[in-house]
């Protein structure tokens, strides 16, 4: 017992030691915001390291009730493979694109404008899923813990978004402090997982008896058995939205050589290739999806082979797959049990927090799509510390609006999560191809290159439709209504009046409310006037077509700027100009545009204060007060309390906001100096410096 007590505090305490933490010679050189190798570790993989709870345990539930868990081993193959060449295009691909972007810059550059727009949507879509699913899969193993699963929905709902606002809280503070958490809690599990392997290990020596069965095999034939497999991969191919969060989210890295890298070229300069390939802020990203490469392989094999020898999945014993080998492997272990429930209970924390993946590609992709005219410029805020506080809190009042809708059930959002994912992942792979195409010389490189590409697409889009018609009869159909509405959704808000954007409109969200610069804010700069001529164009469209039908409007439109070639936007010949859509603006436009502060003396006011918050953060607790205090209702009435204990169930939510407001006086300390809270404004922003 001493022994397990004591390894647990020793790991929280290295883990503590060894966490990132955000400087303020960092802010000075950097940026506010701008993170490390560690912390981006933490931030954007966590989503994918966390699947480790659910990813073999979802795979082994579709092969096990028809007795074909051997058949296992041929799911771990095929995620592995999937892994393993999306994987590789994602970390090529950030050569090319290194100023962030992902799918989204790759389909406007080498593909069209319709597709950029599709992955917009997809990418809104699954990460708002994402929140969604993380919090709700938390909420559930609490309950299960407890042995309260079956209770009510509303409690799953409750511990959900109970999850959900510290997740939200902590992503709000900033990168620097959500980054240090989301370490010290991804270390804490890699650790206690290395010595589960370590006892499940011994107990393979030591001969524990597997479980005995828990029902006889279901009847299957050989098509039947074949597509039980090909859904159980599909079902364990998980989380893998990660490779294009780190994709999107380079901006927010910082431009340095990890410790490693500075350590190689200076003891091991002969790898002089192998270091300049994980070199600076692409190569922290590539650091990040090579873990990728191999990660899911390895610990699918690795659980499917102890779930196989020792008979245990969902269901057994009352727990999870993992839940059983974790008691299995820490059991071997003096005082196991300790190690056991902390583990259980590091589960719940991690299945939340895997929602900050989500919540920091929300960021690096919204602001965008406020550039190009797809959400409203009331949107975009940058806090002081680098976060773009409102696209956090609007992802977070959609997707806890999602989970009252689904009243707190995962099973209702699981057909949902994970599946949109792989488009952006096979634009990708098709834009990659077409890079390969161009830029290559004809030869074996190019060819071997742009086949590779053209893999990574096919399987991408083969996996897509393998997950809707692997989840077709748990709801995967519903899919393709909400792909097409949402499509449909988005076309009609570019082609509306708040779809317009005119040049002077996109610097100031780009370079004035966003604070971008450099190469990022040149390529956002393109992207919308190419969006803009697709408005257009799709305008003209519909104009003639119906003057088919005789209806002939005046058009009140003028021709859009021509966006011109990327490598021209992006200042190749000329890096001395600084932005492509002055040429495009008038005197009074750019004299207005060129001014440092556009704000307001009260917005200054509250942000001088309150670095991290502003007046959207606080509508966002209303509106989720608002649903909490609503599903409480619903409880109650089924429970059927008397109309005094409704009364006090809409006032008692409401001390949450006077709590929040005391939480948010806690400002962050860089030094211990006597202006410890004070942010350099002028050194934030995600700047290219050469």
């Amino acid at each position: 017992m001493f022994f397990s007590a004591g390894l647990l505090i020793l790991i929280v305490l290295l883990a503590f030691k060894i966490a990132p933490r955000e400087k303020l010679k960092d802010i000075k050189v950097h940026g506010a915001g701008q993170i490390g190798l560690l912390a981006a570790i933490a931030l954007f993989g966590m989503d994918y390291f966390t699947s480790f709870f659910y990813g073999t345990s979802a795979m082994m539930s579709s092969l096990h009730p028809y007795g074909l868990q051997n058949w296992g081993y041929l799911g771990a193959g095929i995620i592995s493979l999937a892994s393993i060449v999306f994987g590789m295009t994602y970390m090529v691909s950030l050569g090319v694109f290194n100023e962030g972007g992902g799918a989204y810059t790759a389909s406007m550059r080498y593909l069209k404008p319709v597709i950029s727009l599709m992955v917009a949507v997809f990418l809104i879509e699954d990460y708002t899923l994402v929140l969604v699913i993380s919090v709700l899969s938390g909420a559930d193993q609490a309950l299960s813990i407890l042995n309260l699963f079956n209770t009510h929905w509303f409690w799953h709902f409750a511990i959900g978004l109970a999850l959900a606002t510290l997740t939200w809280y902590l992503t709000i503070r900033g990168r620097g402090e959500s980054g240090m958490v989301a370490f010290i809690l991804l270390m804490i599990f890699a650790v206690l997982t290395t010595f589960m392997a370590a006892g499940l290990f011994m107990a393979l020596f030591k001969h524990v008896p597997a479980a005995p069965n828990i029902a006889e095999p279901i009847p299957y034939t050989f098509w039947g058995g074949l597509y039980h497999v090909l859904t159980g991969s599909m079902k364990g191919m998980v989380a893998l939205s990660g490779l294009e969060c780190m994709s999107n989210g380079i901006q927010f890295v910082k431009e340095e050589d990890a410790g490693f890298i500075r350590w190689g070229k200076k003891f091991l300069p002969r790898l002089k290739k192998l270091w300049d390939f994980y070199s600076g802020k692409v190569g922290i990203g590539r650091a990040v999806q090579t873990s990728f490469l191999f990660y899911g392989g390895l610990t699918t094999f690795l659980l499917t082979a102890f779930a196989i020898h020792f008979n245990t999945f969902d269901g057994t014993l009352g727990r999870s797959l993992v839940g059983n080998l974790a008691s299995i492997g820490f059991t071997q272990f003096p005082g196991g049990l300790i190690l056991f429930w902390a583990y259980q209970v590091l589960a719940v924390i991690l299945l939340a927090t895997a929602s900050m993946t989500g919540l920091q590609d929300a960021q690096a992709t919204e602001w965008r799509d406020v550039a190009i005219g797809e959400i409203p410029e009331a949107i975009i805020y940058r806090s002081q510390n680098g976060t773009f506080t409102r696209s956090v809190s609007m992802t977070f009042v959609a997707a806890m609006i999602i989970a009252f809708l689904l009243r707190g059930s995962t099973d209702a959002a699981t057909p949902f999560f994970s599946v949109g994912i792989f488009i952006p992942i096979a634009v990708m792979g098709f834009a990659m191809r077409q890079h390969f195409l161009k830029t290559l010389p004809k030869g074996a490189r190019r060819t071997w290159s742009a086949a590779g590409a053209g893999l990574c697409g096919v399987l991408g889009f083969i996996v897509f439709l393998s997950q809707i018609f692997g989840k077709w009869s748990e709801g995967g159909w519903i899919r393709l209504l909400t792909f097409s509405t949402l499509i449909i959704t988005a076309h009609l808000l570019l082609i509306s009046p708040s779809g317009y954007r005119s040049p002077g409109q996109i610097y100031r969200i780009v370079r004035t409310k966003a604070r971008v610069q450099g190469g990022m804010a040149s390529i956002v700069e393109w992207q919308s006037l190419k969006i803009q001529e697709y408005r257009y164009h799709l305008l003209m469209a519909i104009h003639r077509f119906w003057e088919l039908f005789g209806v002939r409007r005046p058009i009140s439109m003028v021709t859009p700027p021509q966006a011109g070639a990327y490598d021209h936007a992006l200042h190749v010949d000329h890096p001395e100009i600084p932005s492509i859509l002055f040429a495009y603006m008038g005197k009074a436009e750019r004299d207005l545009v060129a001014q440092p502060n556009l704000s307001s003396r009260s917005a200054k006011k509250r942000r001088k204060k309150h670095p991290e918050y502003d007046r959207f953060t606080w509508y966002s607790l209303v509106v989720v007060e608002a649903i909490f205090i609503l599903a409480l209702n619903q409880y109650l009435s089924d429970m059927h309390a008397t109309l005094g204990i409704h009364i006090l169930s809409v006032i008692a939510p409401m001390i949450l906001l006077p709590l929040f407001f005391v939480l948010s006086r806690f400002k962050r300390s860089y030094t211990r100096g006597k202006r410890s809270n004070h942010i350099p404004v002028k050194n934030i922003g995600i700047e290219s410096r050469k």
